[in-house]
């Protein structure tokens, strides 16, 4: 996959694991789909969480020159989606996550283990 694309990755999963994340999944979209090379999905258990969730991504990745394309959801923040183009941050609620189950949605993704990227 594209360096640019890992190094995003990267970043986004350092943000969210810094604000406390729970269960953080890569999905490598890449083979496909043309709308992102990757998907990353992760839960939060409150709003404000969710919110820091995604203001920490937006902020690092930001930093290191990757600008969000568009965001959804953070007014009430029960399903955030960040687009950085390349890389789709998804940050839900509990009950959210369990709906939409983007894991199964996507399962003809590969899924990365996030300690080997």
């Amino acid at each position: 996959m594209e360096t640019k694309s890992l190094e995003m990755a990267k970043l986004a999963i350092a943000a969210l694991e810094d604000k406390k994340a729970e269960d953080i999944k890569v999905i490598d979209i890449g083979e496909v789909t043309v709308i992102a090379d990757y998907f990353i999905i992760a839960g939060g258990s409150n709003r404000s969480q969710i919110q820091a969730l995604s203001d920490n991504v937006e902020e690092q990745l930001g930093r290191a020159g990757f600008y969000l394309k568009q965001k959804e959801g953070y007014d009430t923040a029960n399903w955030v989606l960040l687009d950085f183009g390349d890389v789709i941050v998804h940050i839900f609620d509990k009950e959210n996550r369990l709906l939409y189950d983007l894991e199964r949605i996507w399962r003809d993704g590969k899924q990365v283990d996030i300690d080997t990227l």
